[in-house]
């Protein structure tokens, strides 16, 4: 049950408009939209429907992770933990590179660690930063690796939990088998449309791609009961202009019952190295809580750059 948990902060991925963020330190500073101040959105012939369905049958964000191995790249980690008063209690850094030139290999480049991040018996205090080593950091060979298996879900507990967390990622909208969870997830269903407002507007994404931001967000006049039932709070995504490629989402979750307690905000970006889209920017604030366990908080910013395409992939 721990693990479902932390597996569920864990999931949350979307571009910065951060009506709910965690109020500290936030080790994100690269900015990397600019939003038009007015458009004429019905001059595009658009509508919610089109969005929707680009988000709900694209399957080229996940696949940008998998696109990876053709490569080698530089990643930068930055991990902070927090106490109860949201003051940095520790710290994590790891530059490294990513070789896959031949049989894959990972370097690190630099590796720091201060104050409170492993346990006496080496672990990892917060299941929260071993579930992100598991996930980004490719601790335990994942989908980094060229050669991985794709996990059926009925794997080993990390594999069942990881394909929860790719489903929320890379496929919004879909339900995930999760306890007092299930639908809540399924936000673009008949039942859940009526909570929540949908727009989008024009921007420009690193200054020089013009793209669209798809804004889903719950409605400002519904009763604070029906809010605190919704887990979902914003999903935004950023669309390419050009030719609709998804190049950035950002979520906001909160929720809250007798078993536990979360509230996370994660984003994740690509940018495009000759004809392949990547991932270039990772970011997440979260807290959670469950009981007779200790509260976990922490905050990641994962960068990716001097991705070099390797012959012959």
């Amino acid at each position: 049950m721990k693990k479902i948990f932390l597996f569920l902060i864990l999931t949350s991925l979307f571009y910065k408009s951060y009506s709910q963020e965690i109020p500290r330190f936030n080790p994100d500073t690269i900015k990397t939209i600019t939003l038009d101040s007015a458009v004429n959105i019905k001059a595009e012939r658009l509508n919610i429907e089109t969005f929707i369905n680009r988000i709900i049958n694209d399957t080229s964000f996940y696949q940008s992770f998998r696109d990876m191995k053709r490569y080698t790249f530089i990643a930068e980690n930055r991990i902070y933990t927090y106490d109860k008063k949201n003051k940095v209690d520790g710290k994590i850094y790891r530059k490294i590179k990513h070789n896959n030139s031949g049989p894959y290999k990972m370097e690190y480049l630099v590796k720091q660690d201060t104050g409170k991040v492993y346990k006496k018996n080496g672990k990892y205090q917060l299941y929260t930063v071993e579930m992100f080593d598991y996930i980004f950091m490719n601790a335990y060979n994942t989908d980094f690796v060229p050669n991985a298996p794709v996990s059926d879900g009925k794997g080993g507990t990390n594999e069942g939990y990881k394909d929860k967390l790719k489903t929320l990622i890379f496929n919004p909208g879909r339900p995930v088998k999760v306890p007092f969870i299930g639908s809540k997830t399924e936000i673009f269903s008949a039942n859940m449309r009526q909570y929540y407002d949908y727009g989008f507007t024009s921007g420009t994404y690193l200054d020089s791609i013009p793209v669209y931001r798809f804004k889903v967000s719950v409605k400002p006049d519904l009763s604070s009961w029906t809010k605190d039932g919704i887990m979902i709070k914003e999903l935004v995504t950023i669309f390419d202009k050009r030719n609709f490629n998804i190049l950035g989402r950002y979520v906001d979750m909160k929720y809250s019952n007798m078993l536990f307690d979360f509230d996370v905000q994660m984003n994740i970006e690509m940018g495009y190295f000759g004809e392949d889209k990547l991932p270039t920017k990772i970011t997440y604030q979260g807290n959670w809580d469950y009981p007779f366990k200790k509260e976990e908080r922490a905050s990641f910013l994962i960068v990716h750059k001097d991705y070099k395409l390797e012959k012959g992939k």
